[in-house]
């Protein structure tokens, strides 16, 4: 029997001799690569932890201890170790495991991650209410180096360094920082001493022993000893003790270590350095092609497509800001780390001095585009709507309040399949279409995604236009950078008594459904300005009204269109479909969509159990 085969919960890897844990990390990196082969999910960030999760599960006493992973894309060997290794060919599918720690998942998953830089705060609060119940559990915060670039995560750091008895562990996964030399036989001894009684002892020694001046030459001298062999001097400016940097796929480093610090009392912060991809040589090579991968054969690695597909809407984006920027030299691009995910390659590529990627810290980007704007550029902001939700304020105080000229290019609106509900677009439309000054539109096919593209870029004042994952329907893109007439529809089908208002992606079912009821369908394209004039017209043409959209429905664009109604004493029966009132899980978005009813068979079925006199049968073809 494999060894891997015999641990179903962490007591069980602490049972292990320290000789097995080797053979448990290689049994584990080939489990990983099978298995994400077969699923498709995150690979290289999580083959780059495989030691690291080892060691935090066989020196601390999980779940007692508690882990909180950030991000989470990096929790498969977690995951494994936990008791879900049979269920790991679910993954990220629906009714399976989640690609992400999720609290009712597993207690071992003690706070629910996805989006960066929450870990050392969820942490801190965990320890902070173990020391007010007397327990003396440790809490840990592992945190990559890019997450490590948020406010947020330094304001965590910041609250932390002060509360010097708490018992806080942040790890620093970092596998992207030049360090030299990040591991050999220095570097373990120095974490080995920093993490050990001896050197604790020593530090409060001097503090009670040593007179003033004394204990600040000698504090003075300590902190540019570590300096010169570590970058320690920064986290520890935070109240923290700096460990490191170790190589994070030793155990020989890292378990020892480990264990020191769990002696150690107050914040500790230790520095690990790892690989992405590791043991994967493919993955190692290039790990951004391995971050977030589908189904492939290990043997051959992913091979790029025979046949050019259907042109995804993160392409089209990325094709319109290359060609609006070579027309206006005015145009900057702006992402918060997620250059490859918003087809930003090019750009970058071709526009260099006019790229700016600000790391993980959206707030930031938003901010950062508004004083651009001040200056006379023009800012885009390539943004998942996901994320947007992260720079709420900066969005309503620093760019709208103020009227300024910044266009967001909203992507992965609506639900993103795989990834499941934490990265789901659901809340845009809602939440942007009560501040003042804002233009929000929503595509309904790549063309128009286009259009409104350039529609937003010319608005003089901000605008976002939203987008889904993945690709549309194939519509031919024209190369003009056309404008829309701002706060105009149009008409899609003309039927009879039932018009359907269909926004942004939903468009394409809604004219499905209008084929099986004989409805008219009407592709909105702004949720801000509302065509009020063809609602109006809608309303007095026809008997029932339906809105769809791929969006909450509550304070939606549905809502706009009933707002519109009674502002003007309009009284007409209105279903309002679109997302309920709950958080969607993981699972094929063809499927989800269905499961709640927003494909065209389910939004004819909803209009007919509304209006059963007036909706005809459903006909065969069905989208």
């Amino acid at each position: 029997m494999k060894l891997l085969e015999t641990i179903n919960e962490p007591a069980q890897v602490r049972q292990l001799s320290r000789s097995q844990l080797v053979p448990l990390a290689q049994e584990l990196r080939s489990f990983l690569l099978d298995s994400v082969s077969k699923t498709g999910g995150h690979l290289s960030s999580n083959l780059g932890t495989v030691e690291l999760t080892v060691a935090l599960h066989y020196v601390f006493n999980t779940p007692h201890d508690r882990i909180v992973w950030d991000v989470g894309h990096q929790t498969y060997t977690h995951k494994i170790l936990t008791g879900r290794r049979e269920r790991m060919h679910t993954l990220r599918q629906k009714d399976g495991i989640s690609g992400f720690p999720k609290r009712d998942e597993s207690e071992y998953d003690t706070f629910g991650t996805a989006h960066s830089s929450t870990s050392i705060s969820a942490a801190l609060g965990m320890a902070q209410a173990a020391k007010i119940k007397g327990d003396p559990l440790h809490a840990i915060a592992v945190i990559g180096d890019g997450s490590m670039t948020a406010g947020m995560a330094f304001e965590a750091m910041n609250n932390a360094g002060v509360q010097e008895d708490v018992n806080l562990l942040v790890i620093l996964n970092d596998n992207d920082m030049s360090i030299s030399p990040p591991v050999g036989a220095l570097n373990r001894h120095l974490a080995r001493l920093m993490s050990g009684q001896f050197y604790a002892a020593a530090k409060n020694v001097g503090k009670s022993v040593l007179p003033g001046p004394v204990l600040e030459l000698a504090k003075r001298f300590e902190e540019h000893a570590k300096g010169m062999v570590v970058p320690a001097t920064m986290f520890e400016e935070f109240g923290f003790n700096y460990i490191g940097p170790i190589d994070g796929h030793d155990l020989d480093s890292l378990i020892p270590t480990l264990q020191n610090i769990k002696q150690l009392k107050g914040p500790q912060f230790l520095h690990v350095v790892t690989k992405k991809g590791q043991g994967y040589k493919l993955a190692e090579a290039e790990p951004i092609l391995y971050h977030g991968t589908g189904k492939f054969n290990p043997l051959e690695g992913i091979k790029p497509a025979t046949a050019p597909g259907k042109m995804t809407y993160t392409e089209v984006f990325g094709n319109w800001l290359c060609d609006m920027a070579a027309h206006d030299k005015r145009l900057v691009g702006i992402t918060p780390a997620m250059r490859e995910g918003s087809g930003m390659v090019k750009f970058e590529q071709q526009y260099p001095n006019r790229y700016f990627d600000v790391g993980i810290a959206e707030q930031h980007s938003v901010t950062f585009a508004g004083g651009l704007a001040c200056e006379g550029l023009k800012p885009v902001v390539a943004i998942y709507s996901t994320f947007l939700q992260r720079a709420y304020d900066q969005l309503i105080h620093d760019v709208a309040l103020q009227n300024l000229d910044v266009t967001f290019a909203l992507d992965r609106a609506g639900l993103v399949g795989a990834d499941g509900a934490t990265h789901a677009g659901n809340y845009d439309m809602a939440f942007l279409r009560c501040i003042p000054n804002m233009v929000i539109m929503a595509a309904s096919d790549e063309n128009e995604c286009r259009q409104m593209l350039t529609t937003g870029y010319y608005y003089p004042g901000p605008a976002a236009i939203r987008y889904p994952r993945g690709a549309g329907a194939g519509a031919a893109i024209v190369a003009e950078l056309a404008s829309l007439e701002i706060g105009k529809g149009e008409l899609k089908r003309e039927g009879k008594k039932i018009a359907i208002l269909a926004f942004g992606s939903m468009v394409a079912p809604s004219v499905a459904a209008g084929d099986q009821l004989d409805a008219t369908v009407a592709n909105m394209r702004f949720v801000k300005p509302l065509d009020v004039a063809l609602v109006k017209q809608l309303a007095a043409d026809h008997d029932y009204l339906v809105t769809v959209e791929e969006g909450c429905i509550m304070g939606g664009a549905g809502s706009a269109v009933a707002e519109a109604l009674a502002a003007e004493g309009i009284v007409k029966p209105i279903l309002m479909l679109g997302l309920p009132d709950q958080f969607i899980d993981h699972g094929d978005p063809v499927q989800l969509l269905k499961g709640v009813g927003l494909d065209g068979f389910g939004i004819a079925a909803s209009i007919r159990q509304r209006f059963p006199r007036d909706a005809s049968e459903p006909r065969l073809s069905v989208v």
